[in-house]
Parts: C-alpha cells; sequence; structure tokens
C-alpha cells in the first residue's frame, strides 16, 4: 500500500493510488474509471495488430488492490466496457472468473458513454447499474465531468496524462489525477486506453502517477 497519496476532499479522506485508482476507507470502496474491458479485442475483431493480455492484466491488478485493501464494494465510473465487440466469449469468461473470486464484492457501474454503446455488462455478473451521478456520501460520482449542482464531484471520461519537462527536448508523459474544487479527475485504469493531455486550472492540482508513486506537480 506504499506509494498512494492521502487528502482529504470535502470532509471525507481519499487514497490516490499508484495503480490510477481511489481507494475510499470511510466507504470501504475501491474506485477505478474507464478500465475498457475488450477494447484491444474489439480492435482485433477489426483487423487492426493490438496487444493480448490487456484484459487478464486488468483483472490481475484489480485482484492485488482488492487483496491490499479492505473493500466492501467496487465502483466503476464508466466505460466498463468498450463496446459491441467487447462482450466476446474470451472477454465474457474471464470477467466472469474473475467475479467468482469475489462473489461477495458489491460491484457498482456508473453508466458511461461507452457502456451506452457497448450494453450493460451480463446479469451474471451481479453488477448494480447506474445512470449518472450516483451521489455517495458528501461526493457525486459520475462519468462525465460535469459540475453537480451542489455536491463535488469524482469523474472518469477525459484519460488525464500530464506531461513532465527535462532538460531540452525530453520529456514524459504520465497518467494522473486532477483534483478540483468542483470536478476531480481519475486516470484511465485499463492498459489499452490512450489519454488526454491536461494543465491544471484555477483551483486544481495534478497529481501524477509513476514508479509506484504519486505525487503532486507544480502548474
Amino acid at each position: 500500500m506504499s506509494g498512494h497519496h492521502e487528502l482529504s476532499v470535502h470532509g471525507t479522506t481519499l487514497w490516490l493510488l499508484p495503480e490510477k485508482a481511489i481507494y475510499w476507507p470511510q466507504q470501504r470502496a475501491l474506485l477505478i474509471a474507464d478500465a475498457h474491458f475488450g477494447k484491444a479485442a474489439a480492435y482485433r475483431r477489426l483487423g487492426q495488430p493490438v496487444p493480448h493480455g490487456t484484459t487478464a492484466s486488468n483483472l490481475a491488478m484489480l485482484d492485488r488492490l482488492l487483496a491490499q485493501h479492505d473493500c466492501g464494494q467496487l465502483i466503476f465510473l464508466g466505460d466498463f466496457l468498450h463496446a459491441p465487440g467487447s462482450q466476446g466469449p474470451a472477454t465474457l469468461a474471464a470477467l466472469m472468473a474473475w467475479r467468482e473470486r469475489h462473489t461477495n464484492l458489491a460491484v457498482t457501474l456508473i453508466r458511461g458513454n461507452h457502456d451506452r454503446r457497448a450494453g450493460d455488462p451480463p446479469a451474471e455478473l451481479g453488477f448494480q447499474v447506474v445512470s449518472e451521478p450516483w451521489v455517495v456520501g458528501p461526493l457525486a460520482l459520475q462519468h462525465e465531468p460535469t459540475p453537480h449542482s451542489h455536491l463535488p464531484v469524482l469523474a472518469g471520461h477525459v484519460h488525464p496524462v500530464y506531461r513532465l519537462h527535462g532538460r531540452g527536448r525530453q520529456s514524459l508523459r504520465l497518467p494522473c489525477f486532477v483534483l478540483g474544487e468542483q470536478v476531480s479527475l481519475l486516470p484511465a485504469f485499463g492498459a489499452f486506453t490512450g489519454g488526454y493531455a491536461v494543465r491544471p486550472g484555477v483551483g486544481e492540482t495534478v497529481y501524477v502517477v509513476g514508479d509506484g508513486h504519486v505525487w503532486p506537480v507544480a502548474g
């Protein structure tokens, strides 16, 4: 569990994890955004040469996080599945095998734009599927990063990354969390998702993920 960054958001404690997730101790909840399960499989169906094994690696990471933290619930902030083609036999079999290892875990999916295209996960997975916003404690959990009328928002969708500049032309793009006064963003959890470069705005702090740690960067 080393390497995380602990902070207080509107009176509740959140742990920003180097595995690109958030642990919420008061809710015993693990928060994941933009897993995009089955994305590589969907691309391969279109004839694109993309890597194999991304679903297995993402599920293995989930297993490790659930083993490391006291979790009663797992919350996906949208885009659990990538596309209709993601619901192939191999991807669904891997997801079912994972679910059988965590039968007592409550899992909630907040529908994202890709979920609306891909369709809800099979009922056999036993997920609660809800529309945004889903209010938990003092926070509104969403996929789209739009402000709530009166609650701070945790969201996904953007796949934020931050470019660190070194000497000369050297630079490095790293996944990041963006913490704002109204809306905060999680990085994409999926291993094959890409990223959108962000810069902190007024009242925002960027926390980059790299080398097993999470740390704030200057704007």
